[in-house]
């Protein structure tokens, strides 16, 4: 069980790196306010969904202790990510503001997810 969870581990890490690495990527374009959603993006933010989704599943099938409220907080912070990824996946251009907010709430879940013990 320990091998399945730290593939889920991995994945999950590699969603992030997708989503975070989008915004990184675009940050001299959100600069000029030329910046989009990338589809790397959304890819990433749905892979941290499903394998978070699976974490939680095999860590509790496992008989770990899960913290309920931090995957609450997280799992909202990610539904606002993807939300506003997927209505605003197509566009040529996004608001700066928006762009802004997906890279803050992401580095908050990257933060909840390493400081919160």
């Amino acid at each position: 069980m320990d091998v399945l969870i730290n593939v889920f581990v991995a994945l999950h890490i590699i969603g992030i790196a997708a989503l975070l690495g989008g915004f990184l990527t675009q940050m001299k374009a959100m600069g000029a306010g030329a910046a989009r959603f990338s589809p790397a993006m959304l890819h990433g933010a749905l892979t941290m969904l499903v394998t978070g989704v699976a974490l939680v599943g095999l860590n509790q099938a496992d008989d770990q202790s899960v913290n309920n409220l931090k995957i609450g907080i997280k799992l909202g912070i990610l539904v606002v990510i993807l939300a506003l990824v997927y209505v605003k996946r197509d566009e040529e251009r996004v608001d700066k503001g928006i762009f802004a907010a997906v890279g803050g709430l992401t580095m908050a879940n990257i933060f909840i997810a390493t400081l919160w013990t």
